[in-house]
């Protein structure tokens, strides 16, 4: 479906209406607190703490520790910026700080299009190998995908960086799922879609009852996991792309301390030629 921009619209109102019920919550919790003179919402005075001041620079791109607190964080852009025209035909929206992404979607069967959009969901914050010191000694990280403003790299002081890492750890005892929509726990429609613990363990019970005996003892083997978990697939040659055999699984600890050994040494050995030696004699009739 091609993007327009009433759909692009749709997704900004969207983004309005949830950033104004979000801000209403979290104004009934005592989180934040509305400002009369200015009509916006800052943070509450009464309940800050250090993590949260350090959890909201880090959100608003600014330093939040040294003598530079408060400033936006330094941006490298080595690429000139987007043209006009091409703003707004992204199915995001931005509306005071809210961002809302729906250029992705998935239909009920596709189940690897789904797992992937999960994997993604579930990836690290922070990609070591776009990681690099800089000559002064800060720390540089390169975006995967650059900003429309031409944007490629952040650039942090350590502390500072260190602050950005600590504001991505969770606070104790807080629920990292959460149910929106007809999947919240006071739904009206919830019990209509979810299955009852009991039924539940009916149907799982049943279905074990139908699987034989060899069936109920085969799982995912090691290598099945190892692919599923670090797309490592052991099945296909590196070199040749052609398909290898798993001829043994060997767990002891001398033994494969003995073959890492002897392929180190044959590493190390494999420019060293072998010794010279004579010609084959030669007969003459």
């Amino acid at each position: 479906m091609p993007v327009t921009y009433h759909r692009v619209a749709d997704i900004a109102n969207l983004t309005h209406k949830i950033s104004l019920r979000i801000a209403r919550y979290l104004e009934r919790a005592g989180i934040i607190e509305r400002d009369a003179e200015n009509s916006y919402l800052v943070t509450g005075s009464a309940n800050d703490s250090e993590m949260a001041e350090h959890q909201g620079h880090s959100i608003q791109y600014r330093i939040s520790i040294g003598f530079q607190k408060g400033k936006k964080v330094f941006a490298l852009q080595a690429l000139p910026p987007l043209p006009d025209e091409t703003q707004g035909l992204d199915l995001l929206g931005k509306i005071a700080g809210f961002s809302l992404h729906a250029g992705v979607s998935a239909n009920a069967g596709q189940r690897d299009k789904l797992e992937r959009l999960f994997r993604y969901i579930a990836r690290p914050p922070i990609a070591v190998h776009r990681l690099s010191l800089t000559p002064e000694g800060n720390i540089r990280y390169e975006l995967k995908t650059p900003y429309r403003n031409g944007t490629t790299h952040m650039v942090f002081e350590p502390l500072d960086f260190i602050s950005k890492l600590a504001a991505l750890i969770p606070a104790p005892r807080v629920n990292l799922t959460r149910f929106h929509g007809i999947f919240a726990p006071n739904s009206q429609h919830r019990s209509a879609i979810i299955i009852k613990k009991g039924a539940k363990k009916s149907a799982k019970k049943s279905k074990d009852e139908s699987k034989t005996e060899a069936e109920k003892r085969i799982a995912m083997s090691w290598a099945a996991r190892l692919k599923r978990a670090f797309s490592i697939d052991i099945h296909v040659c590196e070199a040749c792309g052609g398909a290898v055999k798993v001829i043994a699984c060997i767990d002891d600890l001398v033994i494969i301390n003995k073959i890492l050994g002897h392929i180190k040494a044959r590493q190390d050995s494999q420019f060293i030629l072998p010794v010279n030696r004579a010609p084959p004699a030669s007969y003459t009739a």
